[in-house]
């Protein structure tokens, strides 16, 4: 079943096309990779399934966006609840200058929950899918800016679990992690896709070879190749997908 279906997508930054007519459909509770050499438009394309793009002055979108067979795009759609739906997960971590605790309960409050106990449940259930209750349970009122690296970013991917998201956007979360860091999060990804729909976005194309069930190749704007991301690195039908995940260009 898809979860996202992409229908002739193309987005643009004032009369530039950064997007140019992509479809594509996102399997619900896989990890869906996009690969591609920088400026290729692999942030731009993740930002158009959550509509932060919306952000960008002279931006503008043409196509669809379905997302449990409903168009994101449509002028009834809530954008506030599409981003509660979708949540996404940046670069670098952006905890919140707050108490780990308070991190956590942020989106819950802003969402109208005042049940204290209510909160501190969610709080616990989502650090421990975060993969990072073991570890700061005994710090819930520490600054998070005290937390490493990996840790903020765990705690990033439990604020985000706490308001129950369906899908999951993650771009490039591990790079500015070390590769102890990073393989803790891309085990977490793997058990959250038992749940949540997640896409990835990533330069390291050993992670999209070890994570990912599907693997898309987005250069120029247009997906050369999308498949199976066992296929796509063992038998790839283009020769410019070839020559990408061969190292031939950059």
């Amino acid at each position: 079943m898809d979860k996202i279906i992409m229908k002739e997508l193309s987005l643009f930054y004032g009369e530039k096309k950064i997007i140019d007519n992509i479809s594509l459909d996102i399997p619900e509770k896989k990890i869906t990779a996009i690969i591609g050499p920088s400026g290729c438009g692999k942030t731009s394309l993740l930002r158009c399934v959550n509509r932060l793009n919306d952000l960008i002055p002279d931006s503008r979108i043409e196509g669809q966006i379905l997302f449990n067979g409903k168009d994101i795009y449509a002028d009834d759609v809530d954008v506030v609840e599409i981003r509660r739906k979708i949540g996404m997960i940046f670069q670098k971590p952006n905890p919140f200058p707050k108490s780990i605790f308070d991190n956590v309960a942020f989106g819950l409050k802003i969402n109208g929950i005042k049940d204290k106990s209510k909160i501190s449940k969610i709080v616990e259930e989502s650090l421990k899918d975060s993969g990072l209750w073991g570890e700061i349970k005994f710090q819930l009122n520490t600054s998070a800016l005290e937390l490493s690296g990996g840790q903020q970013q765990r705690l990033c991917i439990a604020r985000t679990l706490a308001i129950e998201p369906e899908v999951i956007l993650m771009d490039e979360p591990c790079s500015a992690l070390d590769p102890t860091s990073m393989l803790r999060i891309e085990e977490l990804m793997k058990e959250l896709k038992e749940q949540y729909t997640i896409i990835l976005v990533t330069h390291n194309m050993q992670q999209a070879s070890r994570v990912s069930d599907f693997t898309g190749f987005l250069y120029l704007g247009r997906i050369i190749e999308f498949g199976n991301t066992n296929q796509i690195f063992t038998r790839p039908k283009e020769k410019l997908t070839e020559d990408y995940i061969s190292g031939r260009f950059a």
